[in-house]
């Protein structure tokens, strides 16, 4: 059999296509665009470029990251830096992807868009702990008995997902609720609307997932018969296009659906809540549930999933440590606990680590899709890293909430930081010492040379 490196044709690059757009894009992918049109409003097209980099471009150069580095997954990868550094960044990333923040979200998505709109205002409370506490047990109960349900569900539900979606914004468009050029932004999107959608796009923390479950697509582009790590990165670049295009397309109509909504309705606490106000004003209390069912499915298969992967990673990282069915128990039962703090506060704290963790994530990234020029020497690694995280510390004291920092007494550094650090009041004070980072580790690499 010869070893040649094939090339893939359309149906296969449709079929990759696929398996991305069904691991990047979940039910809670559609709360944050909604969110953002509701606040950006005549600033939608700026926010949207800047949400669009970070929502879809990242994604797919994080996968494509992975399938030129030659590396079996996430933690080989960033051991490069080092092996400490590999472990730590491998847990805190499928940690926040998995039971402290994306998982979690799952059970509060579903029951903010569905349940929360049918129960009396007074007993949210333990509404949410009832369905949340199904949830899991359900979840926990198909990530101990994985078999071919899964499969029938996302079989099912993408396409059925996707209609209903496409009904909804056809529906919104057609019927516009309001003029969304008249709508005035709020808040950042007044003045930064571009920085502040970028921003928002880690919302929807794919590039982490890209990282952390990119390895199953290059897997499967290397079982199609691609060998070298230039064209498995190509050919993840052209199933990509495909994806992100559809991806795209769906941020940018449910951007457009959000903003048109303040023709009739206040912005929303969260994009949950906006889209269940949406979907019951076009379709009343019937079309609101169909609408829930939905993204409940949806969040439950992703839920399994992301169960599923860091259970398994956990048991791989800590081989003497707990079995993987005990891991998906307490991750079941961790991510419970943190659901019913409620939809809000769950975004709410979930940004501080975004805005630490995200920055290492994207240097990461460059770092392995450029490696050939420094021959990623670990050096230039380190450094780069290091100053990156420096500056994301600061990055993530300004993103927790007033009464936190005012309790932890950080104002007076994070005021410093903002003059300091160029671009640090839009959130990306990291870019100028993650360069000089660069810079200095190449400079060590050039030195050792001589």
């Amino acid at each position: 059999m010869s070893t040649q490196s094939k090339k893939l044709t359309f149906k296969e690059i449709i079929f990759i296509a696929s398996m991305l757009f069904g691991m990047f894009f979940g039910a809670g992918n559609l709360i944050f665009p909604a969110s953002m049109g509701q606040l950006a409003g005549s600033n939608i097209w700026q926010a949207s470029a800047g949400f669009l980099i970070t929502g879809v471009g990242l994604p797919l150069l994080a996968v494509a990251a992975l399938g030129i580095s030659r590396e079996e997954g996430l933690f080989e990868l960033s051991s490069r830096v080092g092996k400490r550094y590999g472990l730590f960044f491998t847990c805190v990333l499928y940690l926040t992807i998995g039971p402290f923040f994306a998982i979690p979200r799952c059970a509060t998505v579903s029951y903010t868009v569905g349940i929360e709109r049918v129960l009396p205002g007074t007993g949210q409370t333990a509404g949410l702990a009832v369905f949340s506490m199904l949830f899991f047990a359900l979840v926990l109960f198909f990530s101990l008995r994985p078999g071919e349900i899964l499969t029938w569900i996302g079989k099912v539900l993408n396409p059925l997902f996707l209609v209903l979606l496409a009904v909804f914004v056809i529906c919104a468009i057609v019927s516009p609720m309001g003029n969304m050029m008249e709508v005035e932004p709020s808040g950042s999107y007044i003045s930064g609307a571009f920085s502040t959608g970028l921003l928002e796009g880690y919302n929807t923390m794919d590039a982490l997932a890209g990282l952390a479950f990119g390895i199953v697509v290059v897997d499967v582009i290397r079982g199609l018969g691609v060998k070298e790590p230039g064209e498995i990165a190509e050919n993840t670049v052209k199933a990509g296009l495909f994806s992100s295009l559809l991806m795209a397309l769906i941020y940018v109509c449910v951007t457009i659906v959000g903003a048109q909504s303040r023709g009739l309705f206040a912005a929303a606490p969260n994009g949950g809540e906006a889209l269940a106000q949406i979907a019951e004003h076009y379709f009343g209390k019937a079309g609101a549930v169909i609408l829930a069912v939905t993204v409940t499915v949806a969040c439950l298969k992703t839920a399994v999933g992301l169960i599923t992967s860091c259970s398994e990673t956990f048991s791989k990282l800590f081989p003497n440590g707990p079995s993987y069915r005990i891991w998906a128990v307490l991750f079941c039962l961790f991510s419970f606990l943190i659901a019913n703090l409620g939809l809000t506060m769950i975004i709410g704290w979930s940004a501080p680590v975004l805005m630490f963790l995200y920055p290492l994530a994207i240097v990461l990234i460059l770092l392995t899709l450029f490696g050939r020029l420094f021959q990623n020497d670990r050096r230039v690694l380190q450094c780069t890293l290091a100053f990156t995280a420096a500056a994301a510390l600061f990055d993530f004291l300004r993103a927790l909430p007033l009464s936190v920092q005012e309790v932890l007494h950080v104002n007076g550094i994070v005021k410093a930081a903002d003059a300091i650090l160029p671009l640090a009041e839009y959130g990306f004070g990291w870019v100028g010492p993650a360069a000089a980072g660069l810079v200095i580790g190449l400079a060590v690499r050039w030195a050792g040379k001589q």
